[in-house]
């Protein structure tokens, strides 16, 4: 029996850090959130996420649109290229959440103190933006991984700037997130930057 697809691509332990960072996610969100929206910005065609979480209303953005039977339903779906365009079409404060997990490594940098911006705007007053994103020195590990078959190699090969936790900082600030609303850390062996930023 075949693992359950979680991304794009085949690799033999995407569904056990889809799990990981799905997990890592959760624990960062506060309970007073659940009872407005979520919004996951690059969810995937497979939003594990989204799945596996528990919000009043769910609504996701992916450069493609969900794989057969993923987005239907529960998940509000909008197919956008925000490397093209960093902006989302959702008014003001509308959300409680929004989540960017294993994102910004696929973004251009040019485009993600916009998407910052913009990510600000639609959260309500004490919403959170959370984020997963490798390490910078896990890079190589990644491509290693990628070509023994144990993570995506799609991914991998779209992934565009590491970014480390000062200039995570950097880009939060540039959004309009107050420094002290801004927390970063680490999980898996320190292979993966956590963070999260309040409005």
């Amino acid at each position: 029996m075949s693992a359950p697809h979680v991304t794009r691509g085949q690799g033999l332990l995407e569904p056990l850090l889809a799990r990981a960072r799905a997990r890592r996610a959760n624990s960062l969100i506060r309970p007073d959130l659940r009872d407005g929206r979520v919004l996951d910005v690059g969810c995937g065609s497979y939003p594990y996420f989204l799945s596996h979480t528990s919000f009043r209303e769910k609504a996701a953005i992916d450069q493609l649109p969900p794989a057969a039977g993923r987005g239907g339903g529960e998940i509000d779906w909008h197919t956008l290229d925000l490397n093209a365009a960093p902006s989302l079409p959702f008014p003001d404060r509308h959300f409680a959440a929004v989540t960017m997990l294993a994102v910004i490594e696929h973004l251009d940098p040019s485009a993600l103190e916009t998407l910052f911006g913009e990510v600000h705007r639609v959260l309500e007053p004490g919403g959170r933006l959370i984020l997963t994103t490798p390490a910078p020195w896990s890079d190589g590990l990644l491509h290693l991984m990628a070509r023994l078959g144990l993570v995506s190699a799609e991914e991998i090969a779209e992934h565009v700037f590491c970014y480390p936790p000062a200039l995570l900082g950097w880009y939060f600030a540039r959004g309009n997130f107050p420094r002290d609303h801004i927390r970063i850390g680490f999980f898996e062996c320190w292979l993966n930057i956590w963070a999260t930023a309040d409005r």
